[in-house]
């Protein structure tokens, strides 16, 4: 008997592809077709509309690499198809099974109103319920002829990454443009017989259950007629009736499923394209809530509910009154789905707030949870921010990408740097864009984790990525999924219903502490360089106009720029999508990038200079303007002072070749190679370099992942190197307080200048490099061995550092060879410590080495640059510059204001010195003062413990003010009144990596 399984399962695949699908649209009338092929950018849709069009003959090829083509469809309904659901069925040359990645398309009727889309699993536009017959057909397709990128043969570098340089020949031939009559009984016995062949193929082998679901799909397809499907379908789901009626166990897996597109903000697209996308995708989900009673249909990012708001209106209308029913789901409560790893702690925040503050004044609702399926890691500092932004649970499934080692739970709590816990769920079915599949809702089951105590998991459901949503299909399955023997049940359900309930089955829930480590995409911390210099820079500048425009409304009653500050936030932080910032888009997407960055930077150092202009007044002394939160050079932190001249020397020896460079704190030995053999903290008499090695030692390796170019850097890669020890040229320059060397060096298709400046009174040893970058597939570090037996590195993170041990003990230490830092870097043992601080590099590493003479020693690399040739055969090539520093004798407080005085230089104003708004006792850093975004006029302060230790301290403001209170991360106020001394101060008592947020008034 079991000898007849193979036949069975064959004979059912076969009926159903050959016969039983092509018969769901079985009769059919050609289409007459016209087009309007746009010669450059897309147009609005009542322009489209407008435009004269050509006949267009079946079969054709059209559409350029990036281009737009309209079409205009129209025909008559056979007067014989009275009574029946019509349906027009279009292929515009699809030729990959998934949606969003090729052509695709978005239905209008005459009037402009949206219908939905097309797209390689979603070929038809509902004409008629019930036809009338012989009626007249009308409907336009804005066809969209995208390339395929992402091809049959993936990460094959390409052009068709940017417009600029893709193929102008026409890429899609049309196959057809019909109408048809839909036959509803033959498209639910092609799901039957879909799901019941999936699920047997995940039962024990000779189950019971298995032999009645084969004995029930033998019945159905003896009574199958192959050349009268639409007569037999009925008899043949009677006979499968049965075994789709048995239900599931009581104990059975539950699945809450939510529809989902995943739409990447920015990929292998532009963003001109990703507006587009979410319109069709948003078309076909509403379009199939009101064919569905019970469908709910969930998606993130505010930017991209903005963009149907700004650019398809009738698709949002549609929206709203979607939302309005509970149907259709914001979820995520961020502008866009970010990457968390690489944005600061105040970027971050704004996620929350730009997207939570959209969602309300939209919707009249925040988000609960966060939503993040898909970014590559999580940072350690996230569980406090989310908690601090009034978030509940947190959501994501990267972590099933990991390449060595499984992650433990599917549900627990997650341990931030500070403590703070955040119920948390990763999709034991490992994806995010569910089919709803036998093999993904049998997965669900076998390997929930939690599965003592929980009753489920979520499934997010459609094709994503390039978008295309859930299909009717997917729904059919979830209908028969409900309850059903042999598998998980399967339910629409809101996310936050699915945590209210697992919260209450795990009230005490297995615990994660620290960070949420990807085993994969490491190299996402290096790749395109310029796009992550921007973030960072333009991030600081924000975060600087901010608190010039505060200081400025606040001592001088000048306005406070609340649109534009907005409008460049919000730029920054669309950049800020996972597939933007960590350097994985097409040329197209970074080439845009990059100029953004540029005209943020110019617009926010605008705001700066205006309100730095009316802070200083008509004085014609030079005063200096401090950003940082703490003093220097003379400065009060967040105020300006009256320059004070440099004092001081750096001394200038030559030796064998090379020079030492010293000042009163440290002396650094250069070779005649510009390598530094020993860079001493003149106080402890504390080399950091260790006897025999070579620092600033620019390290070149091949770098040619097994797969995801842009994304990887596969442990292999470590080798083979080429040290790039000689120099061409070695020049000194002396300055007022300042020394700086000057090294020339040429390898392979490149060179590389470094500008290496010590300064009077500092121990940090500064560098500005610049590169031009010729290489391909090659990876740049550059080595800094120094003599510290390090047990950790303590790596910036938002508010914070993350702590991460220097050995490989395990497997989950040994996979972490490529970690990020955000300014600073720091190694120490106990008594001595050094630092490296950067102002755009994300990426490091860490080893251990030791030898008899010198005991354990700690390397740490800096990444500096790849060379990747997917998805943008380019990724940076052409001039580069980087600015690190290498602080000699530094505790963790030095590692920390070395990195911020990096990162936020000093600006020099005619006019006279400013008072701080607001200052702050030593052990507290304040991060951000700024207008509160409701326009109010209260001022937000955001100060935080950055030590990793309890501190209490006191916040004194300019002046008076009337009431000081907590607030929420997003400033929402409310959480406990302050007292007030004298009206100027306020203490505060901070646990370890506390942020806290302060609403004043008055």
């Amino acid at each position: 008997m079991h000898d007849d399984i193979p036949l069975t399962v064959g004979r059912a695949k076969r009926v159903l592809g050959e016969r039983i699908l092509p018969a769901v649209h079985n009769r059919r009338a050609a289409l007459d077709v016209a087009f309007h092929e746009l010669p450059g950018e897309p147009i609005a849709p009542a322009e489209g509309l407008a435009l004269s069009y050509e006949p267009f003959e079946t079969g054709s090829p059209w559409g350029a690499a990036w281009g737009t083509t309209w079409f205009r469809v129209r025909g008559r309904v056979p007067a014989e198809w009275a009574g029946r659901r019509v349906e027009a069925v279009v292929d515009l040359g699809f030729d990959a099974a998934m949606p969003g990645f090729q052509c695709e398309g978005l239905v209008y009727l005459p009037d402009g109103e949206p219908v939905k889309s097309l797209n390689p699993r979603n070929q038809w536009v509902r004409i008629a319920d019930e036809a009338s017959g012989d009626e007249e057909v009308e409907f336009f397709i804005e066809a969209a002829s995208n390339p395929v990128v992402l091809d049959r043969h993936p990460f094959l570098p390409t052009q068709q990454g940017d417009i600029r340089t893709s193929s102008p020949q026409k890429l899609y031939t049309t196959r057809h443009f019909d109408l048809a009559v839909f036959e509803p009984e033959v498209f639910e016995l092609a799901l039957d017989l879909e799901v019941l062949l999936e699920l047997q193929a995940e039962l024990p082998e000779s189950s019971p259950r298995r032999m009645r679901v084969l004995q029930a799909l033998d019945d159905a397809l003896d009574l199958v007629d192959l050349q009268d499907i639409t007569g037999t379908a009925a008899a043949a789901r009677e006979a499968l009736a049965p075994a789709l009626a048995s239900p599931a166990e009581a104990s059975a897996h539950e699945i809450s499923a939510v529809g989902h597109a995943h739409i990447d903000s920015a990929w292998l697209w532009p963003v001109r394209e990703t507006v587009r996308k979410v319109a069709r995708t948003t078309s076909s989900m509403t379009d199939l809530i009101g064919e569905t009673n019970d469908f709910l249909y969930g998606m993130s990012s505010a930017q991209q509910y903005a963009w149907i708001k700004q650019h398809r209106p009738e698709v949002y209308a549609r929206v709203k009154a979607a939302v309005a029913e509970g149907r259709f789901l914001p979820l995520g409560g961020m502008w866009v789905e970010s990457d968390t790893v690489m944005p600061t702690g105040e970027a971050i925040a704004r996620q929350f707030l730009y997207g939570q503050r959209f969602f309300e004044e939209e919707f009249g609702i925040r988000s609960k949870g966060v939503w993040l399926p898909d970014s590559f890691g999580y940072s350690p500092a996230l569980p406090q921010l989310m908690r601090r932004a009034g978030f509940e649970w947190f959501f994501t499934q990267k972590i099933s990408w990991n390449q060595v080692n499984r992650f433990p739970h599917h549900t627990f709590a997650w341990e931030g740097i500070d403590g703070s816990r955040m119920f948390s769920h990763f999709p034991s079915m490992d994806t995010y864009n569910s089919q709803l599949s036998g093999a993904e809702v049998a997965r669900a089951t076998r390997q929930f984790r939690e599965a003592r105590l929980a009753s489920g998991s979520i499934a997010p459901v459609g094709w994503g990525d390039g978008g295309g949503g859930t299909t009717r299909e997917m729904t059919g399955r979830a209908r028969r999924l409900a309850d059903l023997e042999g598998s998980a049940k399967v339910r629409w359900e809101h996310p936050d219903a699915f945590f209210d309930r697992a919260r209450a089955e795990l009230p005490e829930p297995p615990v994660w502490v620290g960070e949420l480590y990807l085993e994969l995409h490491r190299a996402t911390l290096t790749s395109q360089h310029k796009t992550k210099q921007g973030n960072r820079l333009t991030e600081h500048l924000l975060i600087e106009a901010e608190l010039w425009a505060a200081s400025a409304a606040f001592w001088a009653g000048a306005d406070y720029p609340y649109d534009e500050l907005d409008a460049l936030w919000r730029q920054v932080l669309l950049q800020q999508f996972h597939d933007i910032l960590p350097g994985t888009s097409i040329a197209w997407v970074h080439r845009e990038a990059v100029e953004q960055y540029a005209r943020v930077a110019r617009e926010a150092t605008a705001l700066i200079e205006r309100a730095q202009a009316a802070l200083a007044g008509s004085g014609e002394e030079d005063v200096v303007f401090n950003p940082a939160p703490f003093a220097r050079d003379g400065v009060p932190a967040l105020g300006a002072a009256r320059a004070v001249a440099a004092s001081g020397s750096v001394a200038v020896t030559e030796q064998d070749g090379g020079f030492v460079l010293e000042n009163d704190l440290v002396r650094v030995v250069f070779t005649h190679d510009g390598l530094i053999t020993s860079a001493v903290d003149l106080a402890t008499g504390r080399d950091a370099i260790p006897a025999g090695a070579e620092a600033n030692l620019l390290q070149l390796h091949q770098d040619f992942p097994n797969m995801w170019d842009a994304w990887d850097v596969d442990r292999y890669y470590r080798n083979r190197v080429d040290d790039l020890r000689e120099a061409a040229s070695l020049t000194l320059e002396e300055g007022s307080g300042s020394v700086t060397l000057v090294i020339r060096r040429a390898f392979s298709q490149s060179a590389v200048e470094q500008r290496i400046t010590l300064r009077a009174g500092s121990r940090a040893l500064e560098f500005a490099q610049t590169t031009d970058w010729h290489e391909t597939e090659k990876f740049l570090k550059v080595a800094f061995p120094l003599d510290i037996q390090a047990e950790h590195t303590a790596a910036e993170t938002q508010f914070g550092y993350a702590k991460r041990v220097t050995h490989t003990n395990t497997s989950w230490e040994a996979a972490k060879f490529e970690t990020s830092m955000h300014r600073f870097v720091h190694v120490e043992e106990p008594g001595f410590g050094v630092a490296l601080t950067t102002d755009s590099t994300y990426g490091y590493d860490v080893t251990r080495d030791s030898t008899p003479e010198q005991g354990v020693t700690t390397t740490v690399r800096l990444s500096l640059l790849r060379a990747p040739r997917f998805p943008d055969p380019e990724t940076d090539q052409g001039e580069q510059t980087h600015r690190y520093a290498l602080v000699i004798g530094a505790d963790i407080e030095q590692a920390t204001a070395a990195g911020l005085a990096l990162n936020l230089p000093m600006r020099v104003v005619a006019g006279g010195p400013v008072e701080p708004v607001v200052t702050a006792t030593e052990g507290l850093l304040i991060s951000a003062v700024k207008l509160a975004a409701d326009r109010s006029g209260d001022l937000i302060v955001r100060v935080y413990e950055p030590y990793g230790r309890r501190v209490s301290g006191v916040l004194r403001f300019g002046r008076q003010v009337s009431t000081v209170e907590t607030a929420s991360l997003i400033e929402d106020g409310g959480l406990g009144e302050l007292d007030l001394v004298d009206g100027r101060e306020v203490s505060l008592s901070l646990t370890p990596f506390e942020v806290r947020t302060l609403r004043v008034r008055g």
